[in-house]
């Protein structure tokens, strides 16, 4: 317990696994032996706390772009300073986004391209390293959803969606990999994953399936690349609002129905997932690698 209005000494050291931590404004570093190591101390500073999440200058391909995720994340990333490449099926949809992160003083380019065909993945990751020297952040926010019985539904239909959810995942993860690996650099992958990706629905034995690829894949690649430097984690949703799921927010019945389930007591907006992006992009997780972040209103919790 620590007592009320109690100030500890500025020599005083707090050691937490294998680093120590000096309290205190202004002290040198202290040296501890830990296991016959001698490990150096340092100074909590403000300034080292917000670089932790500094992004300025870093590269990023998003795929997906201009879906509701990938939006809210070539925005977010722009303003905290990233160039970013935004990449998806149209021209057409992908122009205004470039020229909204511009306005509003970003720096972003776009290339289109469809995700699962690999000459297409090939173009924009080189024309990604050719406009911004490089990649050091990959977000894989393209995906699809379409539901039905396993006995109703079309097999070209469920090749769709496993096509788009985790081979177009598989090819930029191999794709930006290879950049990654070659700038000797380390780089920060982010996937998309869902909630369905741990839990089964009726009528969800394209997608569940999918998702639960996109999990594994992330762990896959955490092994894979991990002396590489390369961090590869998934963040897993639960239902928010896009242009999809609309429906669900203005049925007032199952929107009330499903907001049992989420102790939050809301469904999600894309903005909810920012942060944790930022995280995921940022030095802050540069221990983390191959986990599942369910960020999805304690849906998953009870």
């Amino acid at each position: 317990m620590i007592r009320k209005n109690y100030s500890p000494p500025q020599n005083l050291l707090l050691v937490s696994g294998s680093y120590g931590l000096r309290l205190g404004v202004g002290v040198e570093p202290a040296s501890c032996s830990m296991g016959g190591v001698e490990k150096r101390g340092y100074d909590m500073k403000k300034k080292d706390i917000q670089s932790l999440f500094d992004l300025t200058g870093k590269v990023a391909l998003i795929t997906g772009a201009t879906g509701g995720f990938g939006r809210v994340v070539s925005m977010g990333l722009a303003m905290a300073g990233v160039k970013v490449m935004a990449t998806g099926r149209s021209e057409e949809t992908l122009e205004p986004l470039v020229e909204e992160i511009e306005k509003a003083g970003g720096i972003s380019a776009f290339s289109a391209g469809s995700p699962i065909d690999h000459e297409d993945v090939k173009r924009v990751v080189k024309d990604t390293v050719a406009k911004f020297s490089g990649i050091d952040i990959l977000v894989t926010a393209a995906g699809v959803n379409k539901p039905g019985s396993i006995i109703e539904q079309p097999l070209r239909e469920w090749e769709m969606i496993i096509d788009a959810n985790v081979k177009g995942t598989w090819l930029y993860c191999k794709e930006v990999g290879k950049v990654m690996i070659d700038q000797g650099r380390g780089g920060k992958v982010i996937l998309v994953s869902s909630t369905r990706g741990m839990l089964g629905m009726a009528n969800y034995t394209a997608y569940s399936p999918s998702k639960g690829a996109v999990s594994l894949m992330a762990k896959s690649l955490a092994c894979e690349w991990g002396s590489h430097r390369i961090n590869v984690n998934a963040i897993a949703p639960t239902v928010f609002r896009t242009a999809l799921t609309q429906w669900m927010f203005d049925d007032d019945a199952f929107y009330k129905n499903f907001l049992r389930r989420i102790p939050i007591g809301r469904l999600g907006e894309p903005e909810d997932f920012l942060g944790t992006v930022i995280f995921l992009s940022s030095k802050a997780s540069d221990f983390m690698t191959g986990a599942i972040l369910y960020v999805d209103g304690g849906y998953t919790a009870g």
